[in-house]
């Protein structure tokens, strides 16, 4: 039997038995009410029982249906309490590990991409490994120079694997929706799947890598492991400790919560005007906590690994995301509204009202009004709510905007690295890092009066 279930009709029966497992379940919380009962009791239950089969199965196949899984996981913040408490752990642990390939198949994958004496290229060798994600899983060693690596194998059918299980979970996107108000499902599956053949490709991989590791080489703040060698479905690169985000979030002191955070939000801005790449996949399971920070800081530095999905920016940051931002805290509702028009976010076909579009921006946008925000789950609940409540203005406004797709990753990107700040509960200087590292965000003293107003 395969490692990764790779036949297309033993998956998408998996995928299909969830939602025939949600309904079965609220027909078991039904009945459970009517011999008494109380509905929170079976409400508790029933979600419970919802969390563990869908990331049961979704850890299970890998694959697509585990990168959707780490995908909307790092969105747990935007559930209500009272849901978000059966789902956090199942998500958590999705972030962190999923059952690993048997050591054979890894052998072979090695032997066949490195050599029959694949061996000889190590001192050491880990057959266990140490983190199992979506698309391959990691193993610890030792390189022939004596360099402790981390070995990244890709795991055999990964692309079939990837297209297979999004296809399914896009058909019933409707289905996973009420996990997380206000995110559409349906998007976030569609995008994914764009960037199927380049996660893929370990080559690209290694290439962002490289351009990282040299960028922030000696850097006091981010750690980016250098690549040692890199060959089809198989990706060497230099071992890196530190803790994993994820037990930052479930038991991190406040000094390393504040910390990491900030060095997040630092690297967000920073990495696209430093290498001209983002980095856009920001859950908690590619980010380590590092001691060695500089003196007068927190004593840590963040260390970031997987970049296989990225963004391509040569330019850094769209400039006009800085000068929108900038023009919405200053309250100017027509210039904004001029600029959004400008860039697709409003189409020709709708007119709205500037200081309506205003008021919808300026919730969203409070951790840069002032010179530290503490990031909370329940400020995250509160702008989902706001924006998924069909009753509220917010919510009809929302529905006539558009996003332009060269903008797609990076609202993803933004919104996943929030969702991250929220389960730290960190205080971040956040308008520090938007002044340093965000074009356009900078006020008018470094450029004309003109060119804002033509923008």
């Amino acid at each position: 039997m395969s490692d990764l279930p790779r036949k297309a009709v033993t998956r998408t029966a998996k995928l299909a038995a969830l939602p025939l497992g949600f309904a079965g379940r609220a027909t078991w919380g039904l009945g459970k009410r009517i011999v008494g009962e109380s509905a929170e009791l079976v409400g508790q239950q029933l979600q419970q029982r919802t969390a563990e089969q869908l990331f049961k199965v979704l850890g299970e196949l890998k694959g697509g249906a585990m990168k959707f899984g780490q995908a909307l996981s790092v969105f747990e913040s935007a559930l209500p309490e009272e849901v978000a408490g059966p789902y956090r752990a199942a998500l958590t642990r999705l972030q962190e590990a999923a059952p690993p390939m048997p050591t054979r198949t890894v052998h072979a994958v090695l032997a066949e991409r490195l050599g029959e004496d694949w061996q000889d290229l190590f001192l050491e060798f880990e057959d266990k490994p140490s983190a199992a994600a979506s698309i391959g899983q990691v193993h610890r060693g030792v390189w022939h120079d004596g360099r402790e690596v981390a070995v990244k194998v890709q795991y055999p059918g990964a692309g079939e694997a990837l297209v297979s299980d999004l296809n399914q979970l896009s058909r019933f996107a409707r289905l996973l929706g009420p996990l997380v108000p206000g995110l559409d499902i349906k998007p976030l599956i569609t995008e994914l799947k764009d960037r199927v053949s380049e996660e893929l490709d370990y080559g690209l991989e290694a290439q962002a890598q490289r351009a990282h590791a040299e960028e922030f080489a000696g850097d006091p703040d981010v750690v980016v492991p250098d690549v040692v060698h890199q060959c089809e479905q198989v990706l060497v690169t230099e071992w890196i400790d530190g803790v994993p985000l994820s037990e930052i979030i479930a038991d991190g002191t406040r000094e390393q919560r504040d910390r990491a955070g900030q060095l997040l939000a630092r690297f967000l801005f920073s990495g696209p005007a430093r290498t001209g790449l983002l980095h856009a996949d920001p859950h908690p399971g590619n980010f380590r906590l590092l001691p060695g920070g500089p003196e007068g800081e927190a004593d840590w530095r963040l260390g970031v690994l997987d970049f296989g999905t990225v963004d391509r920016l040569p330019g850094g940051l769209p400039t006009p995301i800085g000068r929108s931002l900038r023009m919405t805290l200053d309250g100017e509702a027509e210039t904004v509204y001029a600029l959004l028009c400008e860039e697709g976010f409003v189409k020709e076909s709708i007119d709205l009202d500037p200081d309506a579009v205003l008021d919808y921006l300026l919730p969203i946008i409070e951790p840069a009004r002032v010179d530290a925000f503490t990031f909370t789950r329940g400020w995250m609940r509160g702008q989902a709510a706001r924006i998924a409540d069909p009753r509220s203005p917010a919510y009809q406004l929302g529905k006539q905007l558009n996003l332009p797709p060269a903008y797609l990753l990076i609202h993803r990107v933004t919104l996943s690295t929030i969702g991250v700040l929220c389960q730290l509960g960190a205080t971040v200087r956040l308008r520090q890092e938007l002044q340093e590292w965000l074009p356009g965000f900078v006020g008018d003293e470094e450029e004309p009066e003109e060119s804002v107003a033509q923008a």
